[in-house]
């Protein structure tokens, strides 16, 4: 097993659970902290007087805002910068001031745009010896949800990001709205699971452990957490080796000049997730990383706030091991070696993509042109590793 991989899952795993006001958070959060695959969580919510954990549940607390839940969670709130808060748990944990969690779950505001935390959870130096981002999973109101979506930009990033979808208060929704709702939500992060539930309850093994790293197996679940088979579609073949790209999403290629590469809803022209693009491209070749990193750090410069979020695993040149890379944004988590390449897997580089006014053909023409200039020798002499 690598060192990566060890390290990874030494660290403690931390899901955010997100979704816009009244969407469920509080219900779901109740229902899981009863569940004993949560027992020994750490749960960070923002402001706890919001939050409306049941009474029942509450066992005592402690002046400097942590109460202690029976079934053996903490609680706290943000006290000012999540940094710190996270620091002084893991604190409190190794000096056996609280129980030894295993697990810890961030609770964001409902208006609250995620990637400011999981910026923090991918590159504060802190925290990343000590937890490692797990999954997001946004919840969606499944009544109002449409509604949300066309109305609030915030929302319609939640979903954009999350790795498990929720579509609460299914009960109580009209079956044909609950599944163009679903339907809307897989058209706008097809990689996403998208479930429906009930007054919170649901399975923890259906959104818990939705990461890189699968502790059960204790091995690299790559397909799992890439769902890059989510993007099928018709295949087009460009450039570098062969060049596939599966396009899901509305809009233009709004400042570049491209084209919309999918069809527009006339009766939803207006929606904010017709700005939201997600597609995924794959490489038959193997490429430098001198030549990868350098694509990325010009779409970065250029459009970092539109790349949302980004997951691929790559066959980089002198290394016979996969590279994993994840980014959301302008932030990118250290690439990761991990020892072997997925059983049955054809070594080709996959990356998914989930953007905001940047269409396909705008990323494929950067990695183009970068590649171009690697055949005529550019980046010959910086070839490195990463690290």
């Amino acid at each position: 097993m690598s060192n990566t991989q060890t390290a990874a899952e030494e660290r403690i795993p931390v899901t955010v659970l997100t979704g816009f006001l009244g969407s469920g958070k509080t219900t779901l959060l109740n229902k899981l902290l009863r569940r004993p695959e949560l027992a020994d969580t750490a749960v960070i919510i923002n402001e706890f007087g919001e939050i409306g954990l049941d009474h029942l549940l509450v066992e005592k607390s402690s002046e400097d805002g942590m109460v202690t839940l029976n079934s053996g969670c903490l609680c706290c709130t943000v006290r000012g910068d999540l940094v710190r808060t996270m620091s002084e748990l893991f604190l409190k944990r190794s000096k056996g001031e609280v129980s030894p969690f295993r697990r810890m779950v961030v609770e964001t505001t409902g208006l609250a745009d995620p990637a400011p935390i999981l910026h923090t959870l991918m590159t504060d130096p802190l925290l990343a010896t000590r937890y490692r981002l797990d999954g997001v999973v946004t919840t969606v109101d499944g009544v109002n949800g449409s509604s949300t979506l066309d109305n609030h930009e915030e929302a319609v990033k939640q979903a954009a990001v999350a790795d498990r979808l929720l579509l609460t208060k299914s009960d109580i929704a009209e079956a044909p709205k609950l599944d163009d709702l679903k339907h809307r939500l897989q058209h706008l992060n097809p990689g996403a699971s998208a479930m429906a539930i009930t007054s919170g309850e649901i399975e923890p093994n259906k959104i818990l452990n939705a990461g890189l790293y699968n502790p059960e197996t204790k091995t690299a679940d790559v397909k799992k957490w890439l769902q890059a088979e989510a993007y099928d579609g018709e295949q087009d073949h460009h450039g570098h080796g062969h060049h596939h790209h599966h396009d899901h999403g509305h809009g233009n290629d709004h400042g570049h000049g491209g084209q919309a590469g999918s069809e527009q809803d006339p009766h939803d022209v207006n929606r904010h997730d017709d700005r939201i693009r997600s597609f995924c491209m794959t490489f038959d070749e193997p490429m430098s990383w001198a030549t990868v990193a350098a694509a990325f750090d010009a779409l970065v410069t250029y459009r970092g706030p539109d790349l949302l979020r980004m997951k691929g695993i790559l066959n980089v040149k002198d290394t016979d091991k996969p590279v994993v890379i994840h980014g959301v944004q302008h932030v990118f988590h250290p690439p990761a070696t991990l020892e072997a390449w997925p059983e049955g897997d054809d070594r080709k580089s996959r990356v998914v993509f989930i953007t905001r006014d940047i269409g396909e053909s705008t990323i494929r023409k950067v990695f183009a042109s970068f590649f171009d200039a690697e055949k005529k020798g550019w980046g010959q002499q910086q070839e490195q590793q990463p690290q």
